[in-house]
């Protein structure tokens, strides 16, 4: 009993320790990801430092200052968006264009919802060191930087805004933290009742003992003897 309640409580603090510093849950918030990820969506993500960011990362950001135009994004709101450029490349589409062009090839993207539509604009940007260049995967419902390149920062966002990159997968941590947890019910549970049985059981044979118990010395005794008459 002992043991499934430390169990439980244990994984509980663990957990709550273990992910408030390495990983976050966040609900995907509109459209612009899919078809990878559809609104509702739960996402995992790891938080990590800038330099950690890569091409392809679909990643969590706080809205930069620049990104506040008109189209209901706050700033610092969350938004969810896959890095396609960062400082240093050039990245840019034009009508008529199969794909984006990155730094002079053209870039792969088999997440794309719509592989026909890679930009519903023309943009060429060269992103500057220290920040990102963000698109939905979505690109007919994605509000992102290519829309956004006649603001300040040609719609690029610092790559210090992210909050962290999502997971394919949940958390190893989850899932031991999970399994630890749901182990220490039925231990609980178990304990807990092999407990009371077992009290139950002592207190009923202290009592059988009592009821059964023999007279000795020092112990009174009644003796009835039946009247004989002469």
């Amino acid at each position: 009993m002992v043991l499934g309640a430390v169990l439980f409580v244990g994984s509980a603090s663990w957990a709550r320790y273990v992910l408030s510093d390495d990983y976050r849950m966040t609900i995907v918030p509109s459209q612009s990801m899919r078809p990878s990820y559809s609104p509702g969506d739960q996402v995992w993500f790891a938080r990590t430092a800038p330099p950690e960011v890569r091409h392809g990362d679909a990643v969590i950001v706080a809205a930069p200052p620049s990104w506040v135009d008109g189209s209901g994004v706050q700033s610092g709101q969350q938004v969810f968006e896959r890095v396609v450029a960062l400082g240093g490349d050039r990245i840019s589409w034009a009508p008529g264009q199969a794909t984006l062009t990155l730094n002079g090839e053209p870039l792969a993207e088999p997440y794309l919802k719509d592989p026909a539509v890679p930009a519903t604009a023309p943009f060429d940007v060269t992103v500057p060191e220290g920040r990102m260049f963000l698109m939905g995967d979505n690109r007919s419902n994605s509000y992102d930087s290519h829309l956004r390149t006649r603001n300040r920062d040609q719609g690029t966002v610092p790559v210090s805004a992210v909050w962290g990159v999502t997971l394919a997968e949940m958390p190893v941590a989850v899932d031991v933290v999970g399994l630890v947890g749901l182990l220490g019910v039925p231990v609980f549970l178990v304990g807990g009742g092999l407990g009371i049985g077992s009290l139950v059981a002592r207190r009923r044979a202290a009592k059988a003992a009592r009821n059964a118990a023999p007279t000795g010395p020092g112990q009174l005794t009644w003796s009835y003897e039946a009247a004989s008459s002469d």
